[in-house]
């Protein structure tokens, strides 16, 4: 084609980083994904059995088996996080699994929770501090999952997780919450996660872009995507990682632009920036990569698709809007997702409040077109 791929990538991305913070696209349709099914709830299995009722989250990765894990963040057996005093039973992050694919007639299913055998209880994956002193002797609100991933070499699953240092009251003006660092936990037995002492500090202000990640391994390499903490204006950065070196800091590499092209082994250069919630990413089976995430700047779950993850990303496609769910954010997208019309299955959470507290608190499967 005589046109340089990565001099394109640079031009192309400045386009989409405008797109991600300005209006939505008029030809962009009003709504693209329906709601499934509620996933959580106090009247469902998932309290009955594992005793998971409020919950958000729900970010669906592939385990070591095959099947699918999806981590819940604060988690409670109350359907609201203000439950009886002393008896909401606050738990994060909690793992719930299923061997059922989400396009099937019922949507996903549940099956089993991690660290349970049967039905009971569904503990902590991993030490948390629960509004105290953490495992490093730091003060810590709660441990937040961003995103899991097992490697089928050695059987060992990874969490990429926020530990949150301050959350803004209801209300109060500014980030949603500050997180003090992001940091990595690992199991071998895909039940008891390990935090490790890697830290990828956050800054004083609050705007390290390192915090909130998304990892998706293609071939030997896991790229990893992450924005600042909060859902507050920033960039989105990349960087990648041999999958055996995650635990290398000195091992990863930026995908960066030196003023004339794109290449690796750079510091990161934003391939986006715009008010961004919790990323997610996925390589589909087709090869293709979709991009998931809440815009903070119109309230709505939008998706992004791109030939490779350092490949030009689509302009934003709304799949959920506020008016569909309100208080909406995550966005997550199920690795059995395809390309496909109606092959796009995202894990939604919703958080209402009102000055009396929260009104609604759970995750819903929605289906929509990449």
């Amino acid at each position: 084609m005589g046109i340089n791929r990565r001099g394109l990538l640079g031009r192309v991305a400045v386009v989409g980083a405008a797109t991600a913070t300005g209006a939505l696209l008029a030809s962009e349709p009003a709504r693209a994904a329906f709601w499934k099914k509620r996933l959580t709830g106090a009247d469902l299995d998932t309290n009955h059995r594992w005793q998971v009722a409020g919950t958000d989250l729900g970010i669906p990765y592939t385990l070591e088996n095959g099947s699918i894990g999806y981590l819940f963040g604060d988690t409670f057996n109350t359907p609201l996080p203000e439950g009886p005093p002393l008896l909401n039973d606050w738990r994060s992050p909690v793992m719930l699994r299923s061997n059922i694919h989400p396009g099937a007639a019922g949507g996903v299913v549940f099956d089993s929770a991690a660290r349970v055998v049967g039905d009971g209880r569904a503990p902590e994956l991993m030490h948390n501090g629960h509004n105290g002193i953490g495992i490093d002797g730091l003060w810590e609100v709660t441990v937040i999952p961003n995103d899991g991933i097992s490697f089928p070499e050695t059987g060992r699953q990874l969490i990429s997780y926020m530990s949150i240092e301050y959350w803004t009251p209801p209300g109060q003006a500014g980030p949603r919450w500050r997180s003090r660092y992001a940091g990595l936990a690992f199991s071998d037995n895909g039940n008891d996660f390990v935090r490790t002492s890697l830290k990828w500090w956050n800054d004083g202000t609050n705007t390290d872009p390192f915090q909130m990640w998304t990892m998706q391994r293609d071939g030997p390499w896991v790229y990893v995507f992450s924005v600042r903490a909060g859902r507050q204006d920033g960039p989105m950065m990349l960087r990648r990682v041999y999958w055996d070196r995650l635990f290398h800091p000195e091992s990863y590499e930026g995908w960066g632009w030196n003023g004339s092209d794109w290449g690796w082994g750079r510091p990161c250069t934003p391939i986006l920036t715009g008010r961004f919630g919790e990323p997610s990413v996925r390589r589909l089976a087709d090869g293709s990569w979709v991009m998931s995430y809440l815009n903070g700047a119109t309230g709505c779950i939008v998706t992004r698709t791109a030939g490779g993850p350092d490949q030009a990303w689509s302009a934003e496609k709304v799949q959920v809007a506020p008016w569909q769910e309100p208080g909406l954010y995550g966005g997550f997208i199920h690795p059995w997702s395809s390309r496909q019309v109606l092959g796009l299955h995202l894990m939604v959470s919703k958080w209402t409040r009102t000055d009396g507290g929260s009104t609604a608190y759970h995750v819903s499967q929605f289906v929509g077109t990449a």
